[in-house]
């Protein structure tokens, strides 16, 4: 299974708490939300972290997975300083920030709060799907089961836009959703074909 990329305008929040001290909270994916990756829409299905691999999830800034991480979940226990709580509409999740010893994590927090970065991306890979309107010139995508997420980032160019920092990101991440596309399209042709054959040797059903 290949790894995938979904950025977007998500709400990311800088709060303060007694508690916690200076964290981000946000929602990196939404359920039931048509999404137009430009070669097919796409949402994700109410149910497809049902059976997710959550195990350990580190939080980044733009996918740099060469920094040392500003967060991450481990089996999502209380002790993790990210927390991920899935609900209705999607996967939320809380970050605590240490701005106090960690210059990144400072800077995070300061964009945020500015509005400066206001995107979040992560990193999954799929293990069910399924396509309608296959034979159309815009199909769509279903996203039934995720099996991993392995990250999620503060991004600085959340809409997937060819420019600056996240470009080859992007253009990676669309290739392959268009990978996904083909294989598809092509394996409905197969089965179609299959189909043809079975009613000419045996007769249709």
């Amino acid at each position: 299974m290949e790894k995938e990329l979904r950025s977007f305008e998500f709400d990311i929040r800088a709060e303060q708490d007694e508690k916690h001290g200076n964290m981000i909270t946000g929602q990196p994916i939404v359920f039931d939300a048509t999404t137009d990756l430009g070669f097919f829409f796409e949402r994700i299905d109410r149910d497809a972290l049902a059976e997710t691999d959550l195990r350990d999830v580190r939080f980044l800034i733009n996918h740099n997975t060469a920094m040392i991480p500003l967060a991450r979940s481990r089996r999502n226990n209380e002790n993790s300083t990210m927390q991920l709580m899935i609900g209705s509409a999607g996967m939320d999740i809380r970050v605590d920030l240490d701005t106090e010893n960690n210059a990144d994590a400072r800077a995070l927090y300061s964009s945020v709060e500015r509005g400066d970065i206001s995107g979040m991306s992560f990193m999954f890979t799929v293990d069910r799907d399924e396509w309608q309107d296959l034979d159309s010139d815009k199909p769509t995508r279903i996203i039934k089961g995720i099996s991993r997420v392995f990250e999620v980032s503060a991004v600085t160019f959340p809409a997937y836009e060819q420019t600056s920092i996240t470009a080859r990101t992007a253009e990676e991440a669309l290739e392959r959703a268009k990978s996904a596309l083909e294989s598809a399209r092509k394996a409905e042709a197969v089965a179609q074909a299959k189909k043809r054959y079975r009613e000419a040797e045996y007769g249709s059903v």
